[in-house]
């Protein structure tokens, strides 16, 4: 299984988890002519995509979407009940698109199977996934308290693509208005680099095998300072051989 980043930041978010050319497409907040130029530095032409799974309406994550059904009408578009009536809303997309499900209720797309939980952060009814094909994978890029029902998802995955956003010392002192930074550190906000590797810390388990760190504030966070953070968590328990990558807003990375 692959899991590849095409954009993850606040500019924008798309994810490809991919196995023998069977994909799902994990948001879609990237327009049509960079979403295909990043396709085709890590994919060939007939990678076959089975559905997008949308974990919340926040224009960086869907934007791109009416693009690429556009291209792709007959890839159904995964969601629950409150994000798929926002994303109709929002981008105009038809509300015949999507197969809705409850949180909790898993569900087969191809060959992978999808298990969608809750997570907190100021959207209509956010999402994580837990997607098992010939490996499990964990993705929570907008979470703002590290919660243990994600925790006990986290455990069970070998790969994972964990939300490391912002170096608390920088936020504070980025000059940001009061009121967005009380925004992103509340419950319902983004996780910092200590929040998110205390949630490493607490549920990492020798199942994992990689790990990237997602959605890093262009202004508040820096690639080396998460790396760091994540790399003490993993060690602390144990768990030195975890690769670790840094999710990217303006290339592609695999993990």
């Amino acid at each position: 299984m692959n899991v590849v980043s095409l954009a993850s930041g606040s500019k924008g978010n798309a994810y490809i988890v991919e196995q023998d050319a069977d994909a799902l497409l994990v948001d879609c907040g990237l327009g049509p002519r960079i979403f295909k130029a990043r396709m085709s530095e890590f994919f060939s032409a007939d990678i076959r995509f089975h559905g997008v799974l949308l974990t919340h309406n926040h224009s960086d994550h869907i934007s791109g979407l009416k693009a690429f059904l556009k291209s792709n009408p007959d890839v159904p578009v995964y969601a629950n009940e409150m994000t798929a009536d926002a994303v109709v809303y929002e981008t105009g997309v038809s509300p015949d698109v999507f197969v809705r499900f409850e949180n909790g209720q898993d569900f087969d797309v191809g060959p992978f199977y999808v298990e969608p939980f809750s997570v907190p952060h100021d959207a209509s009814d956010p999402v994580g996934y837990l997607i098992k094909g010939k490996k499990t994978y964990f993705h929570a890029t907008d979470i703002g308290t590290p919660i243990e029902s994600a925790g006990k998802k986290f455990a069970s995955a070998s790969l994972a693509t964990i939300e490391f956003n912002h170096d608390s010392q920088m936020l504070h002192t980025s000059g940001r208005l009061p009121s967005l930074i009380r925004r992103i550190v509340g419950p319902r906000g983004h996780l910092s680099n200590d929040e998110a590797a205390e949630f490493i810390t607490k549920w990492a388990s020798p199942s994992i095998e990689k790990v990237a760190l997602a959605h890093l504030s262009q202004d508040c966070n820096v690639a080396h300072l998460a790396l760091e953070a994540a790399s003490s968590a993993l060690t602390s328990k144990g768990l030195n051989g975890v690769a670790v990558e840094v999710f990217c807003q303006d290339k592609v990375v695999a993990l």
